[in-house]
């Protein structure tokens, strides 16, 4: 028997490139046109962001958690876990985040979008990312549009978009919105790094980009 150490990133790897985006297809599938409700609450929470008025904070939340919660069932739970056994552990996580949007979200001052620093402005690019930049990846890497990852919908862009909202806001809990779907990105990119895709740089920049700025912002105060 190999020692543990002898194993590799691809020994844990329990399925093909071809099954991990045909599970895509089959989501997109299935919940066709809920893309579009999707998106447009992405819409709505870019607008709420801009508004910087700190009584929308709650529906900024409220959003971000039903998304939440529906991808980590629909998508981890339903989909990803039958052929990855462990996002079977990873998925609840993702409702662990929509408890902890709704519970800040509806704390006194749990969330205020009112920065207008490098930290804000790269939040709205990460939520542009989440949104309109992924639905425009499968062709660019060589697969069909039906895989596409639709913000709401797959996770990482779910998770990207989240991060560049939480970016943009301040407030004394905010921080603890951060390590799941920091978690995630990391978790996301390795796997795709593994399969050797070249998309797998995206979500682990995006990642990194995020740590930087809160690294940044603590240095600064």
């Amino acid at each position: 028997m190999l020692e543990w150490w002898t194993y590799r990133l691809e020994d844990f790897l329990l399925f093909s490139p071809r099954v991990y985006w045909r599970m895509f297809e089959l989501a997109n599938a299935a919940f066709w046109p809920v893309h579009l409700l999707t998106l447009a609450a992405g819409l709505a929470l870019v607008l709420l962001v801009l508004r910087r008025a700190h009584r929308h904070s709650l529906w900024v939340a409220l959003v971000l958690a039903a998304l939440f919660a529906f991808v980590g069932w629909s998508f981890l739970w339903s989909r990803y876990a039958v052929i990855n056994w462990a996002i079977a552990y990873v998925a609840p996580a993702f409702g662990l985040q929509a408890l902890l949007l709704l519970a800040i979200g509806g704390a006194q001052g749990g969330l205020a979008f009112d920065r207008q620093d490098i930290a804000g402005r790269l939040g709205l690019l990460l939520i542009a990312v989440g949104l309109v930049v992924y639905p425009l990846l499968p062709p660019l890497f060589g697969r069909p549009w039906v895989s596409a990852e639709v913000f709401g919908i797959a996770p990482d862009p779910t998770a990207i978009a989240a991060l560049g909202v939480l970016l943009a806001a301040s407030g004394g809990l905010v921080p603890l919105l951060f390590p799941i779907p920091l978690l995630w990105l990391l978790l996301s990119g390795l796997t795709l790094h593994v399969m050797g895709d070249p998309q797998a740089w995206l979500p682990l920049l995006a990642a990194g980009t995020t740590v930087a700025v809160l690294a940044l912002r603590r240095i600064a105060r």
